[in-house]
Protein backbone atom coordinates (compact mmCIF):
# COMPACT_ATOMS: atom_id res chain seq x y z
CA UNK A 1 0.00 0.00 0.00
CA UNK A 2 1.22 3.63 -0.68
CA UNK A 3 1.70 6.02 1.77
CA UNK A 4 -1.16 7.97 2.40
CA UNK A 5 -0.79 12.06 1.98
CA UNK A 6 -2.86 12.32 5.27
CA UNK A 7 -3.74 10.48 8.51
CA UNK A 8 -6.94 11.67 9.88
CA UNK A 9 -7.21 11.28 14.00
CA UNK A 10 -10.78 10.89 15.38
CA UNK A 11 -11.07 10.43 18.90
CA UNK A 12 -14.56 9.52 19.89
CA UNK A 13 -16.48 9.55 23.06
CA UNK A 14 -20.45 9.52 22.53
CA UNK A 15 -20.90 11.74 20.05
CA UNK A 16 -23.78 10.39 18.56
CA UNK A 17 -25.42 11.74 16.08
CA UNK A 18 -22.73 14.10 15.07
CA UNK A 19 -20.20 11.28 14.47
CA UNK A 20 -22.04 10.21 11.22
CA UNK A 21 -21.74 13.64 9.56
CA UNK A 22 -17.90 13.91 10.87
CA UNK A 23 -17.20 10.92 9.19
CA UNK A 24 -19.26 11.14 5.96
CA UNK A 25 -17.51 14.68 5.52
CA UNK A 26 -14.25 12.46 6.18
CA UNK A 27 -14.67 9.80 3.22
CA UNK A 28 -16.22 11.83 0.98
CA UNK A 29 -13.09 13.93 0.48
CA UNK A 30 -12.06 15.29 -2.53
CA UNK A 31 -8.21 13.98 -2.20
CA UNK A 32 -9.68 10.55 -2.38
CA UNK A 33 -9.65 7.55 -0.27
CA UNK A 34 -6.07 6.19 -1.90
CA UNK A 35 -4.31 9.06 -0.53
CA UNK A 36 -6.10 8.86 2.90
CA UNK A 37 -6.33 7.39 5.90
CA UNK A 38 -8.38 8.04 9.15
CA UNK A 39 -7.50 6.55 12.32
CA UNK A 40 -10.70 6.71 14.79
CA UNK A 41 -10.15 5.21 18.52
CA UNK A 42 -13.33 4.97 20.33
CA UNK A 43 -12.46 5.87 24.00
CA UNK A 44 -15.08 3.76 25.19
CA UNK A 45 -18.15 5.34 24.96
CA UNK A 46 -21.44 4.12 26.07
CA UNK A 47 -23.90 5.29 23.31
CA UNK A 48 -23.68 4.05 19.70
CA UNK A 49 -20.45 5.67 18.29
CA UNK A 50 -18.49 2.34 18.58
CA UNK A 51 -20.68 0.80 16.48
CA UNK A 52 -20.63 3.38 14.35
CA UNK A 53 -17.02 3.53 13.54
CA UNK A 54 -16.87 -0.30 13.01
CA UNK A 55 -19.72 0.54 9.97
CA UNK A 56 -17.81 3.06 8.53
CA UNK A 57 -14.57 0.52 8.66
CA UNK A 58 -16.46 -2.00 7.69
CA UNK A 59 -17.72 -0.17 4.29
CA UNK A 60 -13.87 1.53 3.70
CA UNK A 61 -11.53 -1.01 5.01
CA UNK A 62 -8.54 0.06 3.10
CA UNK A 63 -9.29 3.67 4.89
CA UNK A 64 -10.62 3.50 7.98
CA UNK A 65 -8.79 2.07 11.27
CA UNK A 66 -10.71 2.00 14.18
CA UNK A 67 -9.50 1.20 18.09
CA UNK A 68 -11.54 0.26 20.72
CA UNK A 69 -10.24 1.14 24.38
CA UNK A 70 -11.48 1.71 27.93
CA UNK A 71 -12.47 5.20 28.63
CA UNK A 72 -9.68 7.54 29.61
CA UNK A 73 -11.69 10.65 30.25
CA UNK A 74 -10.43 13.01 27.79
CA UNK A 75 -9.20 13.58 24.11
CA UNK A 76 -5.69 13.18 24.66
CA UNK A 77 -5.15 9.48 25.14
CA UNK A 78 -6.89 8.44 22.17
CA UNK A 79 -5.68 11.27 19.83
CA UNK A 80 -2.19 9.70 21.53
CA UNK A 81 -2.93 6.06 20.36
CA UNK A 82 -3.84 7.21 17.06
CA UNK A 83 -0.63 9.08 16.02
CA UNK A 84 1.20 5.42 17.08
CA UNK A 85 -0.65 4.07 14.19
CA UNK A 86 -0.68 7.27 11.26
CA UNK A 87 1.04 6.26 8.78
CA UNK A 88 0.38 9.84 6.62
CA UNK A 89 2.76 12.03 5.45
CA UNK A 90 0.32 14.54 7.00
CA UNK A 91 -1.61 14.43 10.13
CA UNK A 92 -4.86 16.07 10.64
CA UNK A 93 -7.26 16.32 13.88
CA UNK A 94 -10.70 16.76 13.52
CA UNK A 95 -13.51 16.87 16.71
CA UNK A 96 -15.72 13.99 16.48
CA UNK A 97 -18.46 16.03 16.39
CA UNK A 98 -17.64 18.65 13.78
CA UNK A 99 -17.21 18.05 9.81
CA UNK A 100 -14.47 19.15 6.85
CA UNK A 101 -15.91 20.85 3.64
CA UNK A 102 -14.97 18.40 0.83
CA UNK A 103 -12.16 19.90 -0.46
CA UNK A 104 -10.98 20.75 2.74
CA UNK A 105 -7.82 18.39 3.10
CA UNK A 106 -6.86 18.15 -0.76
CA UNK A 107 -6.35 22.22 -0.59
CA UNK A 108 -4.52 21.88 2.97
CA UNK A 109 -1.93 19.29 1.49
CA UNK A 110 -0.77 21.16 -1.42
CA UNK A 111 -0.15 24.21 0.61
CA UNK A 112 1.98 22.48 2.77
CA UNK A 113 3.48 20.49 -0.63
CA UNK A 114 3.77 23.84 -2.53
CA UNK A 115 4.99 26.39 0.64
CA UNK A 116 6.81 23.10 2.44
CA UNK A 117 4.91 24.10 5.20
CA UNK A 118 5.26 22.36 8.58
CA UNK A 119 1.60 23.36 9.98
CA UNK A 120 -1.23 24.54 7.92
CA UNK A 121 -4.04 26.22 9.61
CA UNK A 122 -7.46 26.24 7.35
CA UNK A 123 -10.42 28.82 8.16
CA UNK A 124 -12.53 27.34 10.75
CA UNK A 125 -16.49 28.40 11.52
CA UNK A 126 -18.68 27.58 14.34
CA UNK A 127 -22.31 26.39 13.89
CA UNK A 128 -24.79 26.26 16.23
CA UNK A 129 -24.10 28.86 18.12
CA UNK A 130 -19.97 27.68 18.73
CA UNK A 131 -17.89 30.48 18.74
CA UNK A 132 -14.77 30.48 16.60
CA UNK A 133 -12.43 33.36 16.54
CA UNK A 134 -12.05 34.81 13.11
CA UNK A 135 -9.13 37.77 13.33
CA UNK A 136 -7.05 34.77 11.37
CA UNK A 137 -8.63 34.29 8.93
CA UNK A 138 -8.66 37.39 6.81
CA UNK A 139 -6.70 36.63 4.07
CA UNK A 140 -4.12 33.12 2.38
CA UNK A 141 -0.83 33.57 3.85
CA UNK A 142 1.48 31.24 3.48
CA UNK A 143 4.26 32.56 6.07
CA UNK A 144 2.93 33.81 9.46
CA UNK A 145 4.58 33.82 12.62
CA UNK A 146 3.10 32.81 16.02
CA UNK A 147 4.15 36.18 17.90
CA UNK A 148 3.28 39.04 15.57
CA UNK A 149 -1.30 37.13 14.18
CA UNK A 150 -3.68 35.98 15.98
CA UNK A 151 -2.77 32.58 15.71
CA UNK A 152 -2.32 32.18 19.68
CA UNK A 153 -6.03 32.68 19.61
CA UNK A 154 -6.89 29.76 17.31
CA UNK A 155 -4.41 27.44 19.71
CA UNK A 156 -6.73 24.38 18.61
CA UNK A 157 -5.04 20.89 17.05
CA UNK A 158 -7.57 21.05 13.83
CA UNK A 159 -4.82 22.10 12.03
CA UNK A 160 -2.73 19.88 9.31
CA UNK A 161 0.89 18.95 11.32
CA UNK A 162 3.91 17.66 8.97
CA UNK A 163 4.16 14.24 10.75
CA UNK A 164 8.01 14.32 10.42
CA UNK A 165 8.38 17.19 12.69
CA UNK A 166 5.53 15.48 15.06
CA UNK A 167 7.46 12.38 15.44
CA UNK A 168 11.30 14.50 15.34
CA UNK A 169 9.92 16.11 18.86
CA UNK A 170 7.93 13.49 19.96
CA UNK A 171 4.71 15.55 20.09
CA UNK A 172 1.99 14.19 22.41
CA UNK A 173 -0.91 15.21 24.61
CA UNK A 174 -0.75 15.35 28.02
CA UNK A 175 -2.83 12.86 28.83
CA UNK A 176 -3.85 14.50 32.82
CA UNK A 177 -5.27 17.60 31.28
CA UNK A 178 -8.99 17.66 31.30
CA UNK A 179 -9.36 20.59 29.33
CA UNK A 180 -6.90 22.41 26.89
CA UNK A 181 -4.83 19.01 26.30
CA UNK A 182 -4.34 20.06 22.69
CA UNK A 183 -3.00 23.42 23.02
CA UNK A 184 0.60 22.54 24.41
CA UNK A 185 0.85 19.96 21.61
CA UNK A 186 -0.09 23.05 19.06
CA UNK A 187 2.24 25.19 21.02
CA UNK A 188 5.22 23.69 20.58
CA UNK A 189 4.16 22.53 16.94
CA UNK A 190 4.37 26.20 16.07
CA UNK A 191 7.57 27.02 17.99
CA UNK A 192 9.37 24.33 16.09
CA UNK A 193 7.67 24.96 12.48
CA UNK A 194 9.70 25.98 9.94
CA UNK A 195 7.03 27.75 7.81
CA UNK A 196 2.91 27.91 9.06
CA UNK A 197 0.66 28.88 6.64
CA UNK A 198 -2.98 29.93 6.63
CA UNK A 199 -5.76 28.97 4.14
CA UNK A 200 -9.24 31.56 4.19
CA UNK A 201 -9.89 31.21 0.99
CA UNK A 202 -12.43 28.03 1.68
CA UNK A 203 -14.48 26.76 4.98
CA UNK A 204 -12.41 23.94 5.64
CA UNK A 205 -14.15 23.12 9.55
CA UNK A 206 -17.12 23.33 10.80
CA UNK A 207 -17.32 23.30 14.78
CA UNK A 208 -20.05 22.17 15.58
CA UNK A 209 -21.68 23.23 19.31
CA UNK A 210 -23.83 20.16 20.17
CA UNK A 211 -27.50 21.13 21.30
CA UNK A 212 -26.98 19.55 24.91
CA UNK A 213 -23.52 21.72 25.55
CA UNK A 214 -21.68 18.14 26.65
CA UNK A 215 -18.06 19.27 24.70
CA UNK A 216 -15.65 18.79 27.05
CA UNK A 217 -15.06 22.58 27.38
CA UNK A 218 -18.73 23.51 28.41
CA UNK A 219 -18.22 20.29 31.42
CA UNK A 220 -14.94 21.73 33.07
CA UNK A 221 -15.47 23.65 36.69
CA UNK A 222 -13.40 26.36 37.19
CA UNK A 223 -10.75 25.29 39.36
CA UNK A 224 -10.13 22.43 37.09
CA UNK A 225 -9.63 25.20 34.12
CA UNK A 226 -7.29 27.14 36.03
CA UNK A 227 -4.99 24.13 36.27
CA UNK A 228 -5.05 23.13 33.23
CA UNK A 229 -4.49 26.89 31.75
CA UNK A 230 -1.67 27.40 34.54
CA UNK A 231 0.49 23.81 33.30
CA UNK A 232 -0.39 25.15 29.61
CA UNK A 233 1.60 28.24 30.56
CA UNK A 234 4.21 26.71 31.85
CA UNK A 235 4.80 24.37 28.82
CA UNK A 236 5.13 27.59 26.61
CA UNK A 237 6.88 29.84 29.21
CA UNK A 238 9.68 26.18 28.80
CA UNK A 239 9.46 26.45 24.90
CA UNK A 240 9.55 30.51 24.82
CA UNK A 241 11.71 32.89 26.76
CA UNK A 242 10.55 36.41 28.47
CA UNK A 243 10.12 39.12 26.25
CA UNK A 244 7.84 40.19 23.37
CA UNK A 245 6.90 36.74 21.90
CA UNK A 246 6.00 34.89 25.01
CA UNK A 247 4.23 37.90 25.87
CA UNK A 248 2.14 37.84 22.42
CA UNK A 249 1.23 34.08 22.99
CA UNK A 250 0.25 34.48 26.67
CA UNK A 251 -2.08 37.50 26.16
CA UNK A 252 -4.42 34.99 24.69
CA UNK A 253 -4.51 32.76 28.07
CA UNK A 254 -5.02 36.50 29.97
CA UNK A 255 -7.62 37.42 27.91
CA UNK A 256 -9.40 34.18 27.33
CA UNK A 257 -9.08 30.80 29.93
CA UNK A 258 -8.35 33.20 32.71
CA UNK A 259 -10.65 36.03 32.34
CA UNK A 260 -13.33 33.57 31.76
CA UNK A 261 -13.13 32.87 35.34
CA UNK A 262 -13.77 36.38 36.35
CA UNK A 263 -17.38 36.16 34.75
CA UNK A 264 -20.86 36.74 36.03
CA UNK A 265 -20.97 33.14 37.49
CA UNK A 266 -17.80 34.06 39.90
CA UNK A 267 -19.96 35.75 42.58
CA UNK A 268 -22.35 32.89 42.70
CA UNK A 269 -18.83 29.69 43.41
CA UNK A 270 -18.01 28.70 46.81
CA UNK A 271 -16.24 31.19 48.80
CA UNK A 272 -13.29 28.63 49.34
CA UNK A 273 -13.64 28.23 45.68
CA UNK A 274 -13.42 32.02 44.73
CA UNK A 275 -10.46 32.80 47.11
CA UNK A 276 -8.73 29.75 45.01
CA UNK A 277 -9.61 31.35 41.54
CA UNK A 278 -8.16 34.24 42.71
CA UNK A 279 -4.64 32.82 44.34
CA UNK A 280 -4.37 30.59 41.36
CA UNK A 281 -4.61 34.02 38.84
CA UNK A 282 -2.50 36.01 41.11
CA UNK A 283 0.32 33.13 40.94
CA UNK A 284 0.12 33.29 37.67
CA UNK A 285 0.18 37.49 37.19
CA UNK A 286 3.20 37.53 39.65
CA UNK A 287 5.00 35.22 36.88
CA UNK A 288 3.73 36.01 33.58
CA UNK A 289 1.74 39.45 33.61
CA UNK A 290 4.38 42.17 32.57
CA UNK A 291 3.92 45.56 31.98
CA UNK A 292 2.97 45.39 28.54
CA UNK A 293 0.14 42.42 29.01
CA UNK A 294 -1.24 44.89 31.66
CA UNK A 295 -1.58 47.76 29.79
CA UNK A 296 -2.20 45.75 26.51
CA UNK A 297 -5.44 44.32 28.76
CA UNK A 298 -9.26 45.96 28.09
CA UNK A 299 -9.63 48.04 31.49
CA UNK A 300 -12.84 45.78 32.27
CA UNK A 301 -10.24 42.37 32.33
CA UNK A 302 -7.83 44.84 33.75
CA UNK A 303 -9.59 45.83 37.18
CA UNK A 304 -10.74 42.35 37.64
CA UNK A 305 -7.26 40.75 37.46
CA UNK A 306 -6.10 43.49 39.95
CA UNK A 307 -8.73 42.62 42.20
CA UNK A 308 -8.05 39.41 42.11
CA UNK A 309 -4.38 39.57 42.46
CA UNK A 310 -4.95 41.96 45.54
CA UNK A 311 -7.29 39.13 47.07
CA UNK A 312 -10.00 41.85 47.30
CA UNK A 313 -12.72 39.02 46.16
CA UNK A 314 -15.46 41.05 48.12
CA UNK A 315 -14.60 43.92 45.64
CA UNK A 316 -14.28 41.95 42.71
CA UNK A 317 -17.42 40.39 43.57
CA UNK A 318 -18.82 43.55 43.74
CA UNK A 319 -17.26 44.74 40.36
CA UNK A 320 -19.14 42.00 38.30
CA UNK A 321 -22.21 42.14 40.15
CA UNK A 322 -22.84 45.73 39.50
CA UNK A 323 -21.60 45.72 35.95
CA UNK A 324 -24.18 42.64 35.16
CA UNK A 325 -27.31 44.65 37.15
CA UNK A 326 -26.34 48.24 35.68
CA UNK A 327 -23.08 48.40 32.99
CA UNK A 328 -19.95 49.34 33.11
CA UNK A 329 -19.17 52.69 35.52
CA UNK A 330 -19.07 56.31 33.59
CA UNK A 331 -15.52 57.09 32.99
CA UNK A 332 -13.68 59.47 35.28
CA UNK A 333 -12.15 62.34 33.22
CA UNK A 334 -8.25 63.44 34.38
CA UNK A 335 -6.67 65.72 32.07
CA UNK A 336 -5.89 63.88 28.98
CA UNK A 337 -5.74 60.29 31.19
CA UNK A 338 -9.49 58.41 31.89
CA UNK A 339 -10.47 56.19 34.17
CA UNK A 340 -12.71 53.25 34.62
CA UNK A 341 -13.67 53.52 38.77
CA UNK A 342 -14.53 50.71 39.39
CA UNK A 343 -15.07 49.25 42.86
CA UNK A 344 -11.62 49.02 44.25
CA UNK A 345 -10.78 52.41 42.99
CA UNK A 346 -8.06 54.81 44.99
CA UNK A 347 -9.08 52.40 47.84
CA UNK A 348 -5.90 52.60 49.94
CA UNK A 349 -7.26 49.25 52.08
CA UNK A 350 -6.41 47.49 48.35
CA UNK A 351 -4.06 49.73 46.96
CA UNK A 352 -3.97 48.80 43.67
CA UNK A 353 -2.23 51.09 41.78
CA UNK A 354 -4.49 53.80 39.43
CA UNK A 355 -3.07 52.16 35.83
CA UNK A 356 -5.24 49.33 36.39
CA UNK A 357 -8.59 51.22 36.25
CA UNK A 358 -6.61 53.54 33.40
CA UNK A 359 -8.21 53.42 29.77
CA UNK A 360 -5.03 52.63 27.71
CA UNK A 361 -5.01 52.37 23.70
CA UNK A 362 -8.58 50.68 23.69
CA UNK A 363 -11.44 51.82 21.68
CA UNK A 364 -14.64 52.33 24.32
CA UNK A 365 -17.70 54.05 21.81
CA UNK A 366 -20.36 51.26 23.11
CA UNK A 367 -19.66 52.08 26.92
CA UNK A 368 -19.99 55.78 26.10
CA UNK A 369 -22.89 55.30 24.10
CA UNK A 370 -24.84 53.68 26.48
CA UNK A 371 -24.96 56.57 28.78
CA UNK A 372 -25.61 59.18 26.00
CA UNK A 373 -29.69 59.89 26.70
CA UNK A 374 -31.85 62.87 26.09
CA UNK A 375 -33.15 65.15 29.18
CA UNK A 376 -35.13 67.53 27.24
CA UNK A 377 -35.22 69.62 24.18
CA UNK A 378 -36.96 72.32 22.71
CA UNK A 379 -36.83 74.98 19.97
CA UNK A 380 -36.39 78.55 20.99
CA UNK A 381 -37.14 81.05 18.59
CA UNK A 382 -35.86 84.80 18.74
CA UNK A 383 -36.88 86.97 15.98
CA UNK A 384 -36.58 84.95 13.01
CA UNK A 385 -33.63 82.63 14.32
CA UNK A 386 -34.61 79.45 15.37
CA UNK A 387 -32.28 77.29 17.96
CA UNK A 388 -32.65 73.76 19.11
CA UNK A 389 -32.06 74.02 22.98
CA UNK A 390 -30.70 70.34 24.10
CA UNK A 391 -29.66 68.42 27.68
CA UNK A 392 -27.43 65.60 27.29
CA UNK A 393 -26.88 63.10 29.85
CA UNK A 394 -23.57 61.48 29.07
CA UNK A 395 -21.32 58.59 31.55
CA UNK A 396 -18.28 60.82 32.22
CA UNK A 397 -17.66 63.20 35.15
CA UNK A 398 -14.36 64.92 35.93
CA UNK A 399 -13.24 66.83 32.99
CA UNK A 400 -15.28 67.22 30.67
CA UNK A 401 -14.68 70.46 29.11
CA UNK A 402 -13.83 69.03 25.65
CA UNK A 403 -17.76 67.42 25.69
CA UNK A 404 -19.96 69.16 23.00
CA UNK A 405 -23.25 68.48 21.08
CA UNK A 406 -23.50 68.89 17.42
CA UNK A 407 -25.50 68.03 14.41
CA UNK A 408 -23.68 65.58 11.98
CA UNK A 409 -24.82 65.49 8.57
CA UNK A 410 -24.01 62.13 7.67
CA UNK A 411 -24.33 59.04 8.91
CA UNK A 412 -22.05 56.65 11.11
CA UNK A 413 -19.78 53.96 9.38
CA UNK A 414 -22.00 50.36 9.07
CA UNK A 415 -19.13 49.04 11.96
CA UNK A 416 -20.32 52.42 14.44
CA UNK A 417 -24.06 51.92 13.26
CA UNK A 418 -24.68 49.11 15.93
CA UNK A 419 -22.86 50.64 19.33
CA UNK A 420 -23.98 54.28 18.14
CA UNK A 421 -20.53 55.64 18.57
CA UNK A 422 -17.27 55.62 17.43
CA UNK A 423 -14.03 56.92 18.05
CA UNK A 424 -12.81 59.01 14.65
CA UNK A 425 -9.54 57.74 12.92
CA UNK A 426 -6.28 59.66 13.73
CA UNK A 427 -6.65 62.82 11.54
CA UNK A 428 -10.45 62.89 11.01
CA UNK A 429 -11.74 66.32 12.01
CA UNK A 430 -14.93 66.38 13.84
CA UNK A 431 -17.75 68.08 12.18
CA UNK A 432 -17.34 71.61 12.83
CA UNK A 433 -19.55 72.80 16.43
CA UNK A 434 -21.81 75.67 16.81
CA UNK A 435 -23.35 76.87 19.96
CA UNK A 436 -23.49 78.01 23.38
CA UNK A 437 -22.42 75.01 25.88
CA UNK A 438 -22.47 74.08 30.06
CA UNK A 439 -21.98 71.12 31.78
CA UNK A 440 -22.68 69.97 35.29
CA UNK A 441 -22.52 67.21 37.15
CA UNK A 442 -26.06 65.43 37.81
CA UNK A 443 -27.08 65.10 41.28
CA UNK A 444 -25.80 61.21 41.68
CA UNK A 445 -22.23 62.73 40.95
CA UNK A 446 -21.85 59.80 37.93
CA UNK A 447 -22.86 61.62 34.93
CA UNK A 448 -22.61 64.99 33.81
CA UNK A 449 -25.27 67.05 31.78
CA UNK A 450 -24.33 68.84 29.04
CA UNK A 451 -26.85 71.73 27.81
CA UNK A 452 -26.52 73.21 24.35
CA UNK A 453 -28.16 75.87 22.57
CA UNK A 454 -27.41 75.25 18.34
CA UNK A 455 -28.77 77.56 15.82
CA UNK A 456 -31.12 75.76 13.29
CA UNK A 457 -29.91 76.42 9.15
CA UNK A 458 -32.19 77.24 6.85
CA UNK A 459 -31.10 74.96 4.47
CA UNK A 460 -32.31 71.45 2.96
CA UNK A 461 -30.71 68.79 5.66
CA UNK A 462 -31.08 65.54 7.74
CA UNK A 463 -28.75 65.55 10.31
CA UNK A 464 -28.26 63.35 13.87
CA UNK A 465 -27.74 64.70 16.95
CA UNK A 466 -24.57 63.56 18.42
CA UNK A 467 -22.31 64.17 21.27
CA UNK A 468 -18.50 64.96 20.50
CA UNK A 469 -15.78 64.05 23.46
CA UNK A 470 -12.26 63.32 24.16
CA UNK A 471 -11.00 60.47 26.26
CA UNK A 472 -7.62 59.54 26.81
CA UNK A 473 -5.88 61.39 23.66
CA UNK A 474 -9.10 60.13 21.34
CA UNK A 475 -12.24 62.09 19.93
CA UNK A 476 -15.27 60.14 20.14
CA UNK A 477 -18.92 60.32 17.90
CA UNK A 478 -21.75 59.57 20.18
CA UNK A 479 -25.25 59.45 18.76
CA UNK A 480 -27.95 60.45 21.34
CA UNK A 481 -30.58 58.40 22.00
CA UNK A 482 -34.34 59.52 23.08
CA UNK A 483 -35.36 57.18 25.70
CA UNK A 484 -39.03 57.51 24.73
CA UNK A 485 -38.94 61.14 25.73
CA UNK A 486 -41.49 63.09 23.68
CA UNK A 487 -39.79 65.49 21.39
CA UNK A 488 -40.87 68.88 20.72
CA UNK A 489 -43.47 69.73 17.57
CA UNK A 490 -42.61 70.54 14.01
CA UNK A 491 -41.62 74.23 13.75
CA UNK A 492 -41.77 76.95 10.61
CA UNK A 493 -39.68 80.24 10.60
CA UNK A 494 -38.06 81.82 8.61
CA UNK A 495 -38.22 85.73 7.25
CA UNK A 496 -37.97 85.15 3.42
CA UNK A 497 -38.34 81.75 2.59
CA UNK A 498 -40.36 79.88 5.51
CA UNK A 499 -38.77 76.48 6.41
CA UNK A 500 -39.65 73.66 8.60
CA UNK A 501 -37.68 71.75 11.64
CA UNK A 502 -38.65 68.59 12.77
CA UNK A 503 -37.25 66.24 15.32
CA UNK A 504 -37.80 62.83 15.55
CA UNK A 505 -36.44 59.09 16.68
CA UNK A 506 -34.90 57.22 14.07
CA UNK A 507 -35.17 53.56 14.29
CA UNK A 508 -32.76 52.83 16.51
CA UNK A 509 -34.27 55.27 18.84
CA UNK A 510 -31.76 58.08 18.02
CA UNK A 511 -32.67 61.47 17.86
CA UNK A 512 -32.91 63.09 13.86
CA UNK A 513 -33.46 67.08 13.39
CA UNK A 514 -34.56 67.30 9.40
CA UNK A 515 -34.77 71.01 8.19
CA UNK A 516 -36.40 72.27 4.84
CA UNK A 517 -38.38 74.39 2.42
CA UNK A 518 -41.87 74.50 3.71
CA UNK A 519 -43.06 74.20 0.21
CA UNK A 520 -40.87 71.44 -0.42
CA UNK A 521 -43.04 70.29 2.39
CA UNK A 522 -46.62 71.60 1.34
CA UNK A 523 -45.70 70.00 -1.73
CA UNK A 524 -45.04 66.29 -0.90
CA UNK A 525 -48.18 66.42 1.41
CA UNK A 526 -50.26 67.89 -1.34
CA UNK A 527 -49.00 65.34 -3.95
CA UNK A 528 -50.12 62.45 -1.15
CA UNK A 529 -53.69 64.02 -0.64
CA UNK A 530 -53.58 64.20 -4.62
CA UNK A 531 -52.98 60.32 -4.89
CA UNK A 532 -55.39 59.75 -1.72
CA UNK A 533 -58.22 61.50 -3.37
CA UNK A 534 -57.50 59.61 -6.55
CA UNK A 535 -57.55 56.27 -4.98
CA UNK A 536 -60.96 57.14 -3.74
CA UNK A 537 -62.53 58.64 -6.55
CA UNK A 538 -61.75 55.34 -8.58
CA UNK A 539 -63.02 53.48 -5.65
CA UNK A 540 -66.56 55.58 -5.80
CA UNK A 541 -66.69 54.99 -9.41
CA UNK A 542 -67.00 51.40 -9.60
Amino acid sequence: MTEPAVTVVVAVYNTMPYLTECLNSLVGQSIGLDRLEIVAVDDGSTDDSGQELDRFAARYPGTVKVIHQANSGGPAAPSNRALEEATGRYVYFIGSDDYLGEEALERMVACADEHQSDVVVGKMVGTNGRYVHQALYKKNDPDISLYDSALPFTLANTKLFRRELVEKYGLRFPEHLPVGSDQPFTIEACVRARKISVLADYTYYYAVKRGDASNITYRADHLARLRCTAEIMRHAAELIEAGPKRDAVFKRHFDWELSKLLLDDFPALDPAVRREVCAGIAALMDEYFTDGLRDATAVTRRVRFGLARCGAVDELCRAITEEAEHGAPPFLLEGDRAFAPYPGFRDSAIGLPDRYFEVIGEAVPGRLAKHAELESAEWVQQGHDLSLALAVRIGITGDTASAVIGLAPKAMPKGAEKTGGRRLPVGTERPPVVGEFTRETVQDGTRTLVRARIPVQPVKARCAVRVYVDLAGSTYEIAVRTGGLPLPLARRWGAVIPYRVAAHANPKGRMVVVTGPLWASERRTGSRLRHLLSRLTKKVTR
